[in-house]
């Protein structure tokens, strides 16, 4: 990673944090989950587009890559968006994206199943297991009595991250197929546009929201253009210089802009439990990783003479 990587990724960490805090603003001015989705992708994909045009860059013809858009926009943006949007309905924005940062612990599962060349090590290993336990701990004992609708929301915010490893490992494999890191964003969330529109026409009914406030207006623009167009160009950008494993090195960082967000303008705090998750979550990403590891073996080793 070089240093315009390394911007990429703070920016990247900014803008996608904010997502969580837009989720929950949009979630308390009224608003379906089909509708915000459509509205982030939507406003996104047509910005994305006019970028890729006046770049002089071309949009693929062939159905087989208009096919993976499609697959690619359910896994990583109408499926988890949604899980997300209704699980803030209950729980906090900060809490939803520290569950959301389990993400790379899940991917590394699903490579293990679908490539041939990420496989399991013991350091992966042991990051899976830290980070289930952070799950744990996240949801607490209460969850053990039976679910009830904050179970359910944490339940639906674990989901959304099951899904975006899937698309993770699916995207990585389009990226090393030659496909152009901006053209893929347009796609998948052009792709994404056409396919949850008919779902806000048939469940949202988004005709009966009236007098949404100022701050819903702001909200829905500031999560379709920094926090989908701009995070996905930084994204997928990372990815193609970088490397997946680098680009997912974001979720560390996610964490930490959407807790100060909730915190400093949704009034959310973190209970002692939530902060012991998040601890063991990110434990589990600094071994998944393995380059904090590394440094530290590093600077141990004896020098040679």
């Amino acid at each position: 990673m070089g240093p315009a990587e390394w911007l990429m990724l703070g920016l990247l960490s900014i803008v996608w944090g904010g997502a969580f805090f837009f989720y929950k603003l949009l979630d308390e001015a009224g608003l379906p989950p089909f509708t915000i989705v459509l509205g982030r992708v939507g406003l996104a994909g047509l910005v994305l587009a006019i970028v890729v045009l006046l770049t002089e860059r071309r949009f693929p013809r062939d159905r087989r890559t208009w096919g993976a858009f499609v697959v690619l926009g359910l896994l990583n943006n109408i499926v988890p968006f949604s899980l997300i949007i209704v699980a803030e309905q209950r729980i906090d924005s900060g809490l939803a994206s520290i569950f959301n940062a389990t993400t790379p612990i899940f991917t590394a599962l699903v490579a293990q199943w679908l490539s041939h060349d990420e496989k399991l090590s013991r350091g992966k290993v042991a990051g899976i297991v830290l980070g289930l336990l952070g799950v744990i701990v996240l949801m607490g004992p209460s969850a053990l009595h039976g679910l009830d609708l904050t179970s359910l929301a944490q339940l639906s915010s674990v989901a959304a991250a099951v899904v975006y490893a899937f698309a993770a490992v699916y995207a990585r494999g389009l990226i090393r197929g030659g496909v152009d890191p901006l053209v893929t964003s347009a796609g998948q969330l052009i792709a994404s546009t056409v396919i949850v529109a008919p779902l806000v026409l048939l469940f949202d009914h988004p005709w009966t929201v009236h007098g949404l406030p100022t701050t819903a207006w702001w909200a829905w623009a500031g999560l379709a253009l920094p926090s989908t167009a701009l995070a996905y160009v930084f994204y997928f950008g990372i990815m193609a210089k970088a490397g997946a494993t680098n680009a997912a090195a974001v979720t560390f960082l996610v964490p930490i802009s959407a807790i100060a967000l909730g915190s400093l303008f949704l009034g959310e705090h973190l209970a002692p439990s939530a902060v012991a998750g998040m601890a063991l979550i990110f434990a589990g990403l600094a071994a998944l990783d393995g380059r904090v590891f590394t440094v530290l073996g590093s600077r141990r080793a004896p020098l040679s003479t």
